[in-house]
């Protein structure tokens, strides 16, 4: 058991490794570049979605939903057509495609897809016009947008580490009862609380040393995201419990898949939208 243990920790380290500087270079790069990141991330995402969702009912097939996919997150960088009228489009063709469907429940079928493509789409899709928050290519406003999701990385990441040490050092020695134990049975309140300062001291830190953050907003964000992020996770935990399985893939070594490692990223962006939009 020791072993499997460091050998996970050894594999999430590798890929934090590597994965984490090519996603701040991405990320600084922005146009195009994040693009492609958002659409690699939301089409392995719906996959997962519609795997989870198989345990349960019957999803229309892969071919149909990650073309669906693909159109709602390059509308949402090249706005074609306004956002309400591309979902539209795709719920719409979601009824239609149903009528000719003979597996399982219909109420299941359609329920379970437009929950995973909704969750994927609006997520991500959010995440991508924070990154394009400010006007057009080459003004400061892209400068502003990269700051952004810096700063909704950082603080996830600040939020998670402590969280972690937190609760593995402190959990269950103050407060004696779960933070969410239907859900997530391992977390502390202990956790929760040392993820909040995780999340509120990188983000003061990146307010006072790395330039182009939100003059006196980046400590109240990091406060905000420390105090919701949990959510992200419990609502992935939600979808996986009710599927029967551990993780929403492989994908990623040690970390599981993309629905594992986004879901509070995916969570926060939406929040991080409206609050800079």
């Amino acid at each position: 058991m020791s072993s499997l243990v460091h050998n996970n920790l050894f594999q999430r380290v590798a890929v934090a490794l590597v994965g984490i500087p090519l996603l701040l270079w991405i990320n600084m790069k922005g146009g195009l570049f994040f693009l492609g990141l958002v659409l690699v991330l939301s089409l392995m995402a719906t996959y997962e979605f519609r795997s989870l969702a198989a345990h349960r009912a019957h999803p229309p097939t892969l071919l149909l939903l990650l073309p669906m996919t693909a159109f709602l997150q390059v509308n949402f960088y090249f706005r074609f057509i306004d956002y309400w009228e591309a979902m539209l489009a795709v719920v719409m063709l979601l009824y239609v495609v149903e009528l000719w469907r003979q597996q399982g429940s219909q109420f299941l079928n359609i329920g379970s897809t437009l929950v995973g493509l909704v969750y994927v789409n609006l997520s991500f899709g959010a995440l991508l016009r924070l990154r394009l928050t400010g006007a057009v290519p080459g003004s400061p406003g892209f400068a502003v947008g990269a700051s952004l999701v810096l700063l909704l990385f950082v603080c996830v990441w600040g939020a998670d580490i402590f969280a972690y040490f937190g609760g593995s050092r402190f959990g269950g020695k103050f407060i004696g009862r779960k933070l969410f134990p239907r859900l997530s049975p391992k977390k502390s309140w202990e956790g929760y609380f040392f993820g909040i300062i995780g999340s509120f001291a990188v983000a003061w830190l990146c307010s006072r040393y790395v330039p182009g953050f939100p003059d006196g907003q980046a400590p109240l964000i990091g406060l905000l995201v420390g105090v919701v992020s949990p959510a992200g996770d419990l609502m992935e935990s939600m979808f996986k419990r009710d599927a029967g399985v551990k993780d929403s893939s492989g994908v990623i070594p040690g970390h599981g898949g993309v629905l594992d490692r986004f879901d509070t990223v995916m969570f926060i962006a939406p929040l991080l939208y409206f609050f800079f939009r």
